[in-house]
């Protein structure tokens, strides 16, 4: 835990108890300061009250006696409309913040100098995060992952000079975190999402502008025009930039030569790693990802040997990309965390024979910009509310089924790939969100994998 000792002899509000709410509740006392915790979840509030945490209904508070809000990143601030406590608070003149600020303020407190690497973007953050945190911990260094990863920021180990704080950021906590400045920024890429909570995407990207402004160092993907606007602006501002993209540079930074990472300074321009054969890494977007951890782990001084050792030895994140086993010749990918067109786009461009598992809840746009990757597709199984919308947008150019469930679609994929004779892929990556009929991505892809490796035949990977 990190005790948030910067706000000791204070009175804060807090509203949202979920994982990162608690944790924040409890680092806020461990540190001196009087909590008082609100959620709409009455089961919530129980247990903070059994964890010490004082709760009230904070409609009825006195907000005179908060220094603060502390707000849960899940709650609207400002749009579609801002949540009641988030009125409460302005209209009292209170500050609304959350747990990422209440990291930074500390971290300024006790060790002002620890290195601290705050990584964001649409697509591609959380595997960012896992893979530098693996490459600095294959290193050798005392490693801090967490934030919108898994773990929540505050319950992490304190920030200290030796040791480095490796956090993914949502849009929803960089919002909440005006001092945010770490000592590497990194900002991956910009495609619509999250607009019902930010308004326009204007406004979505001046939100992740914000983690890179005040960088020491900012690395910054330019594969899309918002983010190569990004670089520009951060640069024309005096901020340290390291640009790194798909394609060549001729600027300092890190890109991607086919599978080859090549690293660029004001001198030259060399070789550093190749991910030829590296399965968890596979796809033009990974490379992005790859590129960028590679930029941070030479920014923190870790060798290209070192470097390369991590990189082959990364295992992945589930449900990206995840492979999960074979059939002779057919391949089984989870990549249920694909909850948008334009992070399906990964995996389509990856692979050929695709037997595609897509649907569930769509987002706004539907498949539409994948109509390029059709002729990839030998065959789609629709599942979830969005099945009428995508049948219509895939029509004559790829033959589909309706199969409502995941159960139906994974056995006739599976059966229907076996018949090819030759190397397929069964792709779930339903470019669409859970909700009609899981609970979140998770559920789904743990589903997705139970039913794969319940196959006759499977050569299951990780079982």
């Amino acid at each position: 835990m990190t005790p948030v000792t910067s706000f000791a002899g204070k009175t804060v509000a807090l509203f949202g108890l979920g994982g990162s709410g608690l944790a924040t509740a409890l680092a806020l006392k461990e540190g001196g300061a009087r909590v008082i915790a609100c959620d709409d979840n009455p089961a919530k509030m129980a247990e903070a009250n059994a964890k010490g945490i004082e709760t009230a209904d904070l409609r009825n508070a006195d907000w005179s006696q908060f220094s603060s809000l502390i707000l849960s990143p899940g709650v609207p601030l400002t749009h579609p409309e801002p949540h009641w406590s988030a009125k409460l608070a302005r209209e009292a003149g209170v500050e609304i913040i959350g747990d990422i600020e209440l990291f930074c303020r500390e971290r300024a407190k006790i060790a002002p100098n620890a290195p601290f690497v705050a990584i964001t973007g649409t697509n591609g953050k959380s595997t960012t995060t896992a893979l530098i945190a693996h490459i600095l911990r294959e290193a050798g260094r005392d490693v801090q992952m967490g934030g919108n990863i898994g773990t929540a920021i505050l319950s992490l180990g304190l920030p200290a000079d030796n040791r480095i704080h490796v956090i993914e950021c949502s849009s929803f906590q960089i919002d909440l975190a005006p001092s945010l400045s770490p000592t590497i920024g990194v900002h991956l890429n910009l495609s619509p999402d999250h607009i019902d909570r930010h308004g326009t995407m204007e406004l979505y990207a001046a939100i992740k502008e914000r983690l890179v402004a005040k960088a020491g160092l900012a690395v910054i993907g330019v594969d899309d025009p918002l983010s190569r606007a990004i670089a520009d602006s951060c640069e024309a501002k005096g901020v340290n930039v390291a640009r790194v993209s798909v394609e060549p540079l001729g600027v300092k930074g890190v890109f991607a030569d086919g599978e080859t990472l090549v690293g660029v300074t004001t001198s030259d321009a060399a070789p550093i790693a190749n991910l030829s054969g590296i399965s968890s890494l596979r796809g033009a977007h990974n490379a992005q990802n790859a590129a960028a951890a590679v930029a941070i782990a030479l920014a923190l001084n870790v060798s290209p040997e070192q470097i390369r050792s991590g990189l082959h030895t990364f295992p992945g994140l589930p449900h990206r990309m995840e492979e999960v086993g074979r059939i002779g010749a057919t391949l089984f990918i989870n990549d249920s965390k694909a909850t948008n067109a334009d992070s399906t786009e990964k995996a389509l461009k990856s692979f050929d024979d695709i037997f595609w598992i897509l649907g569930g809840k769509a987002k706004e746009g539907g498949i539409e910009l994948l109509t390029s990757y059709f002729s990839k597709i030998r065959k789609a199984y629709l599942i979830g509310a969005a099945s009428d919308e995508f049948a219509t947008t895939l029509g004559d150019d790829v033959p589909h089924v309706h199969c409502g469930t995941l159960d139906k679609a994974v056995a006739q994929a599976a059966e229907d790939a076996q018949t090819l004779g030759s190397p397929a892929v069964v792709l779930l990556s339903p470019a669409c969100a859970s909700y009609d009929q899981f609970p979140n991505y998770e559920m789904r892809g743990n589903h997705f994998r139970d039913l794969v490796r319940a196959l006759p035949g499977i050569e299951a990977k990780g079982a």
